[in-house]
């Protein structure tokens, strides 16, 4: 991986990861951009699949849901409880590269100042129409 996109934090940030059954090289990703695994939950157990997920473990400051292992019903579940909970998440695929791309744009928009001249700046104004 790239250096210059990875971003560590000054201290760890704790995360449950929400989908797969294993993680292969997910944690050593996570490491990279300062955050370690508090939790990891499937999601295929029937208690996650109901509509209401009660809360987050605590200390939790990022729910990372992966997609292509949980059903519709269980990440709605999961992110609500983590804007209930005024937590961030990220969603995306289980694969590294999808991983990285993801918590790269976080660490972009969390990082962006609003200058609108830049590349990645979400607040450039809009451009006009040559007549």
């Amino acid at each position: 991986m790239n250096t210059a996109t990875a971003f560590i934090a000054p201290s760890p940030t704790d995360a449950l990861i929400v989908g797969a059954d294993r993680l292969g090289n997910i944690p050593e990703v996570l490491q990279q951009f300062g955050i370690r695994i508090a939790a990891h939950v499937s999601g295929r157990d029937s208690s996650h699949q109901r509509r209401s997920v009660a809360s987050l473990p605590a200390g939790v400051g990022i729910v990372i849901l992966f997609t292509d292992f949980i059903g519709h019903n269980v990440m709605q579940a999961f992110r609500d409880a983590a804007s209930r909970a005024g937590v961030s998440f990220v969603c995306c695929r289980r694969s590294v590269c999808a991983l990285q791309q993801a918590l790269g744009r976080r660490v972009t928009q969390e990082k962006c100042t609003g200058c609108g001249a830049c590349e990645k700046c979400e607040k450039k104004p809009l451009a006009r129409r040559k007549r």
